[in-house]
């Protein structure tokens, strides 16, 4: 049988036991007090710098202001001291093959319609004298053939070009009174005095019209 002692006493175990588990919560919340504190400070001084930042930011921008002017003034300035902005280029077709076996009569039409239009549009409009040094026969000469089919391409390169600097110039100058004038007198002596030029003879002897 318990005694009046023996209860008091077990009380005093409870109370001591809920005291301990108290103090056990206090400290580990106390714990979590302390975390948090510590976040939230953190937080505050990086709020504080973020808050610096931007104020050191506000001011480079302010400084700015008349930096920008200043540049529209100076790009207005170069403008007209840089080359102009590139165009659309040529680039030259693939060789024309003549030689070629399997070179059809497909083929030949056409490279012979694209060299014949450059020669009717261009060359002989344009280039005079040189021009008139080509035979009238120049479709059935194979070296006709090949020597228009670069000096075409290099015309078109040369010249079928938005914009020009001082080397395209300069390729334009040496096109003009050197490679043209050495290829003209190369057609005049291919297509003059060649069979298709010579009288054609008659049966009866006579010679007939060419």
């Amino acid at each position: 049988m318990s005694t009046p002692d023996s209860g008091v006493t077990a009380v005093l175990l409870q109370m001591q036991e809920l005291a301990e588990r108290f103090g056990g919560l206090d400290e580990r919340e106390g714990d979590h007090f302390r975390d948090v504190s510590e976040a939230l400070t953190g937080l505050g001084t990086s709020i504080d710098e973020l808050r610096g930042t931007v104020a050191g930011q506000g001011k480079v921008l302010v400084s700015l202001k008349g930096v920008s002017g200043k540049l529209a003034e100076l790009a207005a300035a170069i403008e007209p001291l840089l080359p102009p902005e590139p165009g659309p280029l040529y680039y030259p077709a693939p060789s024309i093959r003549w030689w070629a076996s399997d070179f059809s009569d497909e083929d030949r039409a056409k490279a012979l319609a694209r060299l014949r239009n450059w020669v009717e549009v261009i060359y002989r409009p344009h280039y005079g004298h040189l021009a008139a040094k080509l035979g009238d026969c120049w479709e059935q000469h194979p070296l006709c053939l090949i020597e228009l089919d670069w000096a075409s391409e290099l015309w078109s390169v040369l010249y079928l070009r938005a914009t020009r600097n001082a080397g395209v110039l300069s390729s334009q100058a040496e096109y003009g009174t050197r490679i043209l004038p050495a290829l003209a007198d190369q057609l005049h002596t291919e297509t003059t005095g060649c069979r298709h030029q010579r009288p054609q003879v008659a049966a009866n002897g006579w010679a007939g019209a060419r």
